[in-house]
């Protein structure tokens, strides 16, 4: 039994087990994703989340106090320079654990742990303007009164149309029946100016 045994030793010696979790915190950091068993992930969530809570006093002290337990410069400068600035106002919790099942051949439990907030389908943030998802019956109220002022909007809409339309009608009217105005004046000056020519 594991009374009063706060940590796993994964069946290693302690420096194997260091250099053990430093590999896997570094990948961790770099791929922002990895697969490992669940009992290395439980281990190394213990081990990488206290570092970038570290990482969000950017340091030259807390630089190497972190580069003591990793000891990958890539890895460290990921942390501080890409990590940090998204994880600045989570106060904890920053990996996730997700079970995949049982390996082939030992039976071990395996698992895919990640960071939280690099992972683009859990975190689709709602844009300016959208409203968040709520209950089904205050949504069905919605529903009805939307539609209700949908069908008044709509309404409005024809009526503003067919009343562009009569404007638009009017000064066409005006314009044809302008020329036909004009012809038939000129109609009726020809026939005077013939029948001044017959008469002379």
């Amino acid at each position: 039994m594991r009374h009063n045994k706060s940590i796993n030793h994964l069946g290693r010696q302690a420096s194997h087990r260091k250099a053990l979790m430093a590999n896997l915190a570094s990948s961790l950091l770099l791929h922002k994703r990895i697969s490992t068993t669940l009992a290395k992930a439980k281990a190394l969530r213990m081990y990488v989340e206290p570092l970038i809570t570290k990482s969000k006093d950017d340091t030259t002290h807390s630089r190497r106090v972190v580069f003591s337990y990793i000891k990958d410069k890539k890895a460290v400068s990921e942390l501080f320079r890409e990590i940090a600035p998204r994880i600045a106002d989570r106060p904890g919790g920053y990996c996730r654990i997700l079970k995949t099942g049982f390996r082939q051949g030992d039976a071990a439990e395996t698992c895919i742990i990640e960071l939280v907030d690099f992972n683009e389908s859990y975190n689709k943030e709602i844009k300016v303007g959208e409203s968040k998802p709520k209950t089904r019956r205050s949504r069905a109220k919605k529903s009805t009164e939307s539609t209700a002022a949908a069908a008044t909007e709509t309404v409005a809409a024809e009526a503003a149309e067919a009343a562009e339309g009569e404007e638009t009608k009017k000064p066409a009217a005006k314009k044809a029946a302008a020329p036909k105005a004009a012809k038939t004046s000129g109609a009726k000056t020809t026939a005077k100016k013939t029948a001044a020519t017959k008469k002379a």
